[in-house]
């Protein structure tokens, strides 16, 4: 009987590889761990796509070897979303064009970099403001599949804000899109003998049948990337069926996008920055909830250790920066200085205010520095964008940074993107420093503090058994101490590999039996990235803990 991937060479148009380098390459995400996939796929085209999930379902119907894919683009996931030991499918590789841009939208495939489409959005004077940190090296697909927000999110929402349709491969191997529909056109597709149909009656009724219990669920936060989102794809009040608020966030595991319209806006032509350096962390909640009455743009935060390391690296930090590198380097000089006179502060905040012009947005931005006066700290407005540049720098590159300069120790995302609302955080925050506080370990702390949303990046030395127990305990006690709050333990991120197992903490068992469902309904077979969002495992994601960075 001939093989798979002899089988597959014989359809295939695009790469197949199975050489030890690049299933090493594919065996890493931004996440702390390692899953050394069987088959590397990288598909020309839909077709290629098609081809694919058709012969899988083929082999694994012969019995043997069982067969999924995972899809990939960025690989800047930092939960081990697309690691897997079977079939990785890169769409990055050749998937990757943006077909159009037009007024208040754009259609492209999902390997597309965000630079490159966000650099075709705005030659016409638009973008997609849902851009995580990593914008420089994630794919717009990535956005979608893990519901992505950034630094923008708290003024425009997150992805699942802008996806206007998505077109998808299911498990017969057909492409099929999904759009928002009317009721009535609802009832047109449950009339439908083909999957499509079936899969149109079954998520109805189980959104119908579990409404009312589904809307309590939903957490009460602004950003929630947890789970399967339900309780969104029935609208109510305005009639709507939008299977694409189910895929949005789904990480690939309800099948393989090839192509994503999304909405677009115009961004305000001016912005200004105010920066505000605490000297104790026991005042952020406080500083940030004066702040948020003026209502900036975004709201973003680093603690001192990423002030630290930025100093340390400074040329690195300057060369991620566009412009002459003397001039920039006599820019970080009053940060140089501060931290002489005055040592380096616990937490940088920084909110940013937009406006039709650059008073406009200076004024919003003073009126908010003369709000935390009371405060006794030290902060400034800046005159100009690109006088806020090299903050921005910082806070975006914070994550990077700590990867590939901290020696001895690596990056230990586990408790990385918890959330909870802003009115919260003064009781909220304390508790969490408490916990931290009981383990002798560095750590980092970013995020964007006007959404309540946290990254908090312990940094720790892996050969020590005693770190595997470390990341238990604190993903236990963090994720508990979330759950008291109603909030979420991924705000951004998403579950994956890492955090499917503590969903117990946001979801009872009737609404994981409903995600369970969902499932089932689109892969009943677990050819989609089985093992995430559903059916996770502790005792996977610990047996795959990579102890080195790279």
């Amino acid at each position: 009987m001939p093989s798979f991937i002899e089988e597959l060479k014989q359809v295939f148009l695009g790469d197949i590889l199975i050489d030890e380098e690049s299933l090493k390459k594919y065996s890493r995400d931004a996440s702390l761990l390692e899953v050394k996939p069987s088959i590397v796929v990288a598909p020309k085209n839909t077709d290629d796509i098609k081809e694919l999930v058709a012969l899988l379902n083929r082999k694994n119907a012969e019995g043997g070897t069982r067969y999924s894919l995972s899809a990939r683009s960025g690989g800047t996931d930092m939960t081990g979303g697309p690691l897997t030991e079977s079939i990785v499918v890169d769409l990055n590789k050749y998937i990757n064009s943006v077909k159009e841009v037009g007024d208040g939208y754009a259609i492209t495939e999902p390997g597309v970099f965000y630079r490159d489409f966000d650099a075709k959005t705005l030659e016409k004077g638009q973008f997609l403001p849902t851009f995580p940190a990593s914008r420089q090296i994630c794919t717009v697909g990535g956005m979608v599949a893990n519901n992505s927000g950034g630094e923008k999110t708290l003024t425009y929402g997150k992805t699942e804000n802008f996806v206007e349709h998505v077109k998808m491969i299911l498990r017969d191997g057909n492409e099929y899109t999904f759009k928002p529909l009317s009721l009535a056109e609802l009832e047109e597709k449950k009339k439908l003998t083909t999957l499509e149909g079936d899969m149109y009656r079954k998520m109805h009724a189980l959104v119908e049948n579990n409404y009312d219990a589904l809307k309590e669920a939903q957490p009460h936060v602004s950003k929630n990337s947890a789970g399967y989102f339900l309780w969104n794809v029935l609208d109510k009040e305005k009639g709507i069926f939008d299977v694409t608020k189910l895929i949005t966030g789904s990480q690939g595991t309800l099948g393989i996008m090839t192509e994503i319209k999304f909405r677009l806006v115009k961004p305000k032509n001016e912005t200004r920055l105010l920066i505000a350096y605490l000297k104790d962390m026991k005042e952020v909640a406080h500083v940030a909830l004066a702040v948020l009455k003026h209502k900036p743009e975004s709201f973003e935060s680093f603690d001192d250790h990423t002030f630290n390391i930025s100093m340390r690296l400074l040329p690195g930090m300057i060369k991620k920066m566009k412009g002459n590198f003397i001039t920039l380097a006599f820019s970080f000089l009053p940060d140089l200085w501060m931290m002489v006179t005055g040592g380096i502060p616990k937490l940088v905040l920084l909110a940013e205010f937009t406006g039709d012009t650059g008073d406009e947005a200076y004024e919003k931005a003073f009126a908010a520095q003369k709000e935390i006066e009371s405060f006794h700290m030290k902060t400034k407005v800046t005159r100009s964008a690109k006088e806020g540049e090299r903050y921005w720098v910082m806070r975006r590159e914070s994550f990077n940074l700590l990867r590939q300069h901290v020696h001895g120790k690596r990056t230990a995302p586990c408790i990385d993107d918890i959330i909870v609302r802003p009115d919260q955080m003064p009781e909220f925050l304390p508790k969490v420093y408490a916990i931290l506080n009981q383990y002798d370990i560095i750590y980092t702390v970013a995020g964007h503090v006007g959404d309540g949303n946290f990254h908090i990046i312990p940094l720790m030395d892996f050969h020590k058994e005693r770190s595997k127990q470390i990341v238990a305990e604190l993903s236990e006690k963090i994720f508990s101490l979330v759950g008291e709050f109603k909030g979420s333990i991924t705000a951004e991120h998403n579950d994956g590999i890492i955090r499917t197992p503590y969903l117990h903490y946001m979801f009872n068992d009737h609404i994981r039996g409903l995600f369970l469902e969902a499932k089932n309904i689109f892969d009943p077979d677990r050819i989609f990235n089985p093992g995430k969002k559903v059916e996770g495992s502790l005792q996977y994601t610990f047996d795959h803990i990579k102890i080195e960075q790279e």
